[in-house]
């Protein structure tokens, strides 16, 4: 088969499930079995190995079982970077660019010496390495899991921003890790769990591989909240901002658990209007 019909059987098979992007989806999976974009832009007549079309053949089977696409990939894309991501690792998302253009913006606005930044949750490590990369920020990236914490010292590695950030294996949710890690911040970032009980039984199928430890936030999606705000606040600086990601419908509740904590917050919304981060200043 040329390159031409297999693009086109994929993108056919894509959009049948349901796929909005499935030229991009099916131009991704060829690029990672091998076929440069160059190559499917100016060869398009040109043959595919066998082995090739196999590769592809497998990648798309997994696609069409609702296997994420990012998973299949091993990579992603946040804010212009690229971070490992795979199995047990939460995926980064647009969404999560609304944070960390706050947190960049708060972060330019300082000297270079009131740079500090923790990363709650941090997963990949997608919006710490973010800041330290934009911002020359130094940076504690905090994550719990053993999985999701390997994904995030890849993703430190591959970014070559070892100088700037520090990953700690630790439990965001625990006061007494708090202490222990000591320290004082100028940004505390996260994008905690947040779905809700009704959320996770209604998950989008190709979500349900993505760990459910980075999901799931207790009955009403807010316990991370009520216990980092509790932990952590006390750790940021006179005039420091504390900024979170929220799930759609969440601003009011994130944000009186800021003001009990001594925050005056706000919030903003994402591109599609939705009030997407919940931000406060002590």
């Amino acid at each position: 088969m040329v390159i031409r019909e297999i693009l086109g059987s994929m993108v056919c098979a894509l959009a049948d499930i349901g796929v909005e992007n499935a030229r991009f989806e099916a131009e991704q999976l060829l690029q990672k079995a091998g076929v440069s974009r160059i190559r499917l832009l100016t060869e398009p007549n040109s043959d595919v190995p066998e082995r090739t079309a196999e590769a592809v053949r497998e990648m798309l089977k997994r696609r069409l079982s609702g296997y994420p696409l990012q998973y299949i990939l091993g990579e992603w894309e946040f804010f212009g970077l690229t971070f490992p991501v795979g199995e047990g690792v939460l995926i980064p998302r647009q969404d999560t660019e609304v944070l960390a253009e706050l947190a960049r913006g708060i972060l330019l606005e300082r000297s270079p010496e009131e740079r500090s930044v923790l990363d709650l949750c941090a997963g990949t490590g997608c919006i710490g390495v973010t800041l330290a990369k934009l911002c020359g920020a130094k940076v504690t990236c905090v994550e719990l899991s053993e999985s999701a914490f390997s994904y995030l010292e890849h993703g430190i590695a591959l970014n070559v921003a070892e100088r700037l950030v520090t990953a700690v294996r630790g439990d965001v949710t625990d006061g007494a890790f708090a202490e222990r890690l000591g320290g004082e911040y100028d940004v505390i970032v996260s994008n905690p769990p947040y779905l809700t009980e009704t959320d996770i039984r209604n998950l989008q199928t190709e979500v349900t591989y993505e760990p459910r430890a980075a999901l799931y936030g207790g009955k009403d999606g807010l316990d991370f909240y009520r216990k980092m705000l509790a932990a952590w606040t006390k750790r940021l600086k006179s005039g420091g901002a504390f900024a979170v990601e929220i799930g759609i419908g969440q601003e009011h509740g994130v944000m009186e658990i800021f003001a009990e904590n001594g925050l005056n917050a706000d919030c903003i919304k994402d591109t599609r209007g939705i009030y997407r981060v919940v931000y406060g200043i002590k």
